[in-house]
């Protein structure tokens, strides 16, 4: 039994999509809405935590939706196809809305467009496991990861040589003031539809196979979940909310510690953090194949033990030092660790006919640790006193308690495949 490596990369193609749309809609519309429109923080912040809120609902739902979605391009394809078009349009007019500084326009476009991505997400990423065997999943998440990784570097890259930065009189760096940020839409939209029409055109997904979902019918015979198997499904979730709970505390607030406890500038996090990034992606394959070794709930747990010691060691670091490169390089080990292995779990408990439903479990609990973290991470910074010092104790407190709970997770985990000889070890083709 071996990976389609061709076929997942190109299905990795429209999660490459998603990603470069992310990675500029991060980067680009918070400074839009407080520089352009002219917003305070606080409601800029509010704003682009509306995506957040919409997933917690939608995900689930067009999950299970496109699960029963029966068309001739298949049941996830429609979703992604005419879901990434409406978005590049929508993409585009929200440009030129932020061109024309038309407030009202950009508002009414900018939520229809965080609609429109919320309806075919959980249908991209669940295209991978309708057409994957359960045993080659985290290898295949693996992969989709990696090609997903490079729709986000694009974007960056664009960003960094179409916009132009200066300094002002404050020395912050920002963008100058006759900066035109609409080829910039253009530009990310036009490799979004790319993207994913070399998917669509590459694959035909009502002609693959899907024996995968079928065995699972048979076997599970479209019974409910029996309650050790709902047990672990909630305590996997659990843990999903849990370990973003604290690596998103820190991945969200680490500038702000950079600034009040270091005494660094701003531009500091940066490089750790793309330390981290760097680190997750080049560990990506790797994983996939430890876990092919080893199994999924013992590389989570190595994931999750080895975070957890680098924010306790963080803990005592009380200035800027080459070391803590170490340390967030060994944070996106762990990280990839977690999101290779996390999420074929879930789904490996589901059966073929509800893939996209428990897509949308996932991304919920991940969405809604991503609302809370924020929040009560700064209810302890600010309005408790405790200072941006509590940041690392807190992380270490929600990742040991996701360690606890993935600790009980009994289903959802692969059997490592027996070779038949040593030269299948090293069998990378497809």
């Amino acid at each position: 039994m071996k990976l389609n490596y061709k076929r997942t990369i190109l299905i990795g193609f429209a999660f490459m999509s998603i990603l470069a749309f992310w990675q500029f809609y991060d980067q680009v519309i918070p400074y839009v809405l407080e520089k352009v429109f002219g917003l305070k923080t606080l409601f800029a912040n509010s704003i682009m935590a509306i995506d957040n809120v919409l997933a917690i609902f939608m995900l689930p739902l067009f999950g299970a939706i496109s699960d029963r979605t029966n068309t001739k391009l298949g049941k996830r394809t429609p979703y992604i196809l005419f879901g990434t078009i409406a978005a590049v349009i929508l993409l585009v007019l929200l440009g030129l809305f932020e061109e024309s500084v038309h407030f009202l326009g950009f508002m009414i476009t900018l939520f229809l467009l965080l609609v429109t991505m919320a309806v075919y997400r959980t249908p991209a990423v669940a295209y991978m496991p309708d057409v994957t065997e359960k045993s080659l999943r985290s290898k295949a998440n693996a992969i989709i990861n990696l090609v997903g990784y490079i729709g986000g570097i694009f974007a960056t890259v664009v960003m960094m040589f179409m916009l132009k930065s200066e300094k002002n009189s404050e020395g912050e760096k920002v963008y100058s003031a006759d900066q035109s940020f609409l080829p910039v839409f253009i530009v990310i939209a036009i490799f979004m539809l790319v993207s994913v029409l070399i998917m669509v055109l590459s694959i035909k997904e009502n002609k693959l196979p899907h024996v995968v979902g079928q065995e699972e019918k048979v076997e599970k015979n479209q019974q409910k979940l029996s309650k050790p198997v709902f047990k672990s499904l909630v305590l996997i979730l659990a843990s999903v909310f849990l370990w973003f709970m604290a690596y998103n505390a820190v991945t969200t607030a680490f500038s702000r510690y950079c600034v009040n406890v270091w005494k660094t500038d701003l531009g500091t996090s940066s490089s750790y953090l793309l330390v981290a990034t760097i680190a997750a992606i080049a560990a990506f394959v790797p994983l996939g194949f430890l876990s092919s070794a080893v199994g999924r709930k013992k590389t989570v747990l190595i994931g999750i033990l080895l975070m957890t010691v680098c924010y306790a060691v963080a803990i005592f670091i009380k200035h800027q030092t080459p070391i803590m490169y170490a340390i967030f390089g060994l944070v996106g080990i762990g990280w990839a660790a977690i999101n290779v292995n996390s999420y074929p779990m879930v789904v490996e408990m589901s059966n073929g006919s509800d893939v996209g439903k428990y897509t949308g479990f996932y991304y919920t609990f991940s969405m809604a640790a991503q609302i809370t973290t924020p929040l009560l991470s700064g209810l302890l910074i600010d309005e408790l006193g405790w200072g941006y010092s509590i940041l690392f104790p807190y992380a270490v407190v929600f990742s040991i308690l996701s360690f606890t709970t993935m600790l009980f997770v009994k289903h959802g985990d692969s059997k490592p495949i027996a070779k038949k000889d040593l030269l299948e070890n090293f069998d990378l083709e497809d």
